[in-house]
């Protein structure tokens, strides 16, 4: 959700600028925009819609520069307007880039207009530029000015700012949202995401909460929320530029859906090698922590939630341990019972979702120190702030609708309940091994799950111009019911609900009609003949059933009743593989309906602001 780059060289920055924006288009954005300091003059260029119109916008202008600012915008105060995108400019002097939300925006805006300052944007990010602006009158340094501006503001943020007074230097600060400083030689950069600037470096350093950063062509400075002077770790980033491009896929949604056979085999590798669970794979301390929780309390978001959905299955059946998920953003404002025995698991593909870092927070101000976050990149927020933590290794995921982020949470998940299971005893031996060679196959079930793709095509025709569609579940495949009908309206924008299979007669049955498609997930389970007198019940009020069954399941196709048959039952880890086939529906009901699918409207990638 909303992007930042900023660069500081000996060459021109512009081209550096726009190619960060462009690598940052995935995150979601309705408008971009460019600052620089060229002839002691601060010069701004601004576009609603994508990053190459501003592009075209910065070449007629001829914009050239050694200092500069972008930003990619998702509007949350003021319209979708060039007026309210960023870089906002102070007095001609001092531009800035913000992502996050200032809740105390109000008040400060009264307090500038009353020095004398005009405002000509709906923002709260404007108030950070004339109050930085403010305290640079004053005779402060750009950097004691961003200094004394952070602590008047109340809510999340990421800055940068440059300053056409002081041309050999940025700024930044961090709080509540992504930030990292890249290194480079002779030239340095910040950014809210590491891929805006891989083709310049690797080498970057995260900024932490409360930290500001004085950067400059030779050197970079980074200070704590106390403005102390201090050393922050320098990693390198293994993001491939590879990850990036789309290669010869149609759209970056559809490649990784056909990463995920690769994506779970790099999450399982460690404990393949191992050939164990063992707590060792959460940290180093992970058997103290874990042995004795009598608890788990799962905590996440869209996709991440459904993922935990399904581990409370895993985990109450399998390690014999009471489990509870909550979306994050509702946990933080309900007064919780703390449990000191408690495993918090947070889950988030980029990290640095906000909701589930302060649902973490608030966890552990309650002291729940048991924390282990499940997560895709490394050194990013979340993990930061919790005890224990298992990196899923999908890749970067650039598609706001999530793919391979999901199948390696799941499966990260598994990891953890057999670990717990046999701490608690009830893993043995003959036990172990059977779960570990379900890991070992599951790649390649995943990709026979894939080779359906020509068949689901088929049904997504026949999706394409309807405007509601019911997927149904049970047991631990209601929550891929919740995703694929998640998926399905994110990319289609075809409205869809999730029912437990069992729900369909205490209400969901009235919505049924020859004109609503019904999904239904059916798996040879324990459940499978439930599931097939719930169809029966569909049938018999006129909906059309497009069914996902087991290759073993003996489901017969009839009129209104369409089958696709996936890989044989694969047992607890069937979640996994019935996720494929529902990604695949949304994927070509959107191409059905010509939507855009990497970039769906109104729909942001990370989520860094409440």
């Amino acid at each position: 959700m909303c992007g930042i780059v900023g660069a500081i060289a000996d060459r021109d920055v512009v081209p550096v600028l726009i190619e960060g924006l462009k690598r940052l288009e995935y995150r979601g954005y309705d408008s971009a925009g460019i600052a620089v300091v060229a002839s002691d003059a601060v010069r701004r260029v601004r576009r609603t819609g994508r990053v190459a119109e501003m592009e075209s916008a910065a070449l007629a202008e001829d914009f050239h520069a050694t200092l500069g600012i972008g930003h990619t915008r998702w509007a949350t105060h003021g319209g979708v307007t060039e007026g309210n995108a960023h870089p906002h400019i102070s007095h001609g002097d001092l531009a800035l880039v913000h992502n996050g939300i200032i809740e105390n925006h109000e008040q400060q805006r009264e307090r500038l207009r009353a020095l004398g300052y005009e405002f000509t944007s709906q923002t709260d990010t404007e108030v950070i530029a004339h109050l930085i602006h403010h305290y640079r009158a004053q005779g402060d340094s750009l950097l004691v000015a961003l200094q004394r501006a952070v602590k008047e503001l109340d809510g999340a943020y990421a800055l940068a700012v440059i300053d056409k007074r002081d041309p050999s230097t940025l700024v930044a600060a961090r709080m509540g949202c992504p930030l990292l400083v890249g290194l480079g030689e002779g030239e340095n950069f910040v950014a809210s995401d590491v891929s805006a600037i891989l083709s310049a470096t690797r080498k970057v350093i995260f900024l932490e909460e409360g930290d500001t950063a004085e950067v400059t062509r030779a050197r970079v400075r980074v200070f704590d929320a106390n403005d102390a002077l201090v050393q922050r770790d320098v990693h390198v980033s293994d993001v491939s530029l590879a990850s990036l491009e789309l290669g010869p896929y149609r759209h970056f949604m559809q490649k990784e859906i056909h990463e995920q056979p690769r994506a779970i085999a790099d999450t399982i590798e460690a404990v393949i090698d191992d050939n164990a669970f063992s707590p060792q794979l959460f940290g180093a301390d992970a058997e103290s922590v874990l042995r004795d929780i009598d608890a788990v309390q799962i905590l996440a978001c869209g996709t991440s939630y459904y993922a935990g959905l399904v581990a409370r299955y895993w985990i109450e059946a399998i390690a014999g341990i009471p489990c509870a998920v909550d979306i994050a953003s509702e946990y933080r404002y309900r007064d919780v019972v703390a449990n000191t025995k408690q495993l918090v698991v947070t889950i988030s593909q980029s990290g640095e979702t906000l909701d589930t870092m302060e649902a973490l927070k608030y966890a552990k101000s309650l002291g729940q120190q048991r924390t282990l976050s499940i997560c895709n990149v490394p050194e990013s927020a979340i993990p930061r702030a919790s005890r224990l933590v298992y990196y899923t290794r999908a890749g970067a995921e650039i598609g706001v609708a999530s793919t391979k982020a999901f199948t390696t949470q799941l499966v990260a998940l598994f990891i953890l309940t057999c670990t717990l299971a046999k701490l608690r005893g009830r893993l043995d031996a003959t036990q172990e091994a059977g779960f570990l060679d379900g890991l070992r196959q599951l790649p390649g079930s995943v990709q026979h799950a894939l080779n359906l793709e020509p068949q689901v095509a088929g049904w997504a025709e026949k999706f394409a111009p309807k405007q509601h569609a019911l997927f149904l579940g049970r047991g631990m495949h209601y929550p891929i019911a919740l995703e694929g009908a998640l998926k399905l309206k994110e990319i289609s924008y075809i409205h869809a609900e999730a029912y437990p299979a069992g729900e369909l007669k205490h209400g969901p049955l009235a919505l049924v009609d020859a004109e609503m498609p019904v999904v239904v997930i059916a798996p040879n389970d324990s459940l499978l003949e439930k599931v097939k007198s719930n169809i029966q019940e569909v049938r018999a009020r006129g909906g059309e059933m497009f069914v996902f069954a087991d290759a073993d399941s003996h489901f017969g196709e009839s009129e209104g009743v369409h089958v696709i048959r996936t890989p044989r039952h694969v047992g607890v880890l069937s979640p996994v593989v019935h996720a494929i086939p529902v990604q695949l529906l949304a994927y070509h009901a959107a191409l059905a309906r010509g939507t855009d699918v990497d970039k769906p409207r109104n729909l942001a990638k990370s989520v860094t602001v409440e």
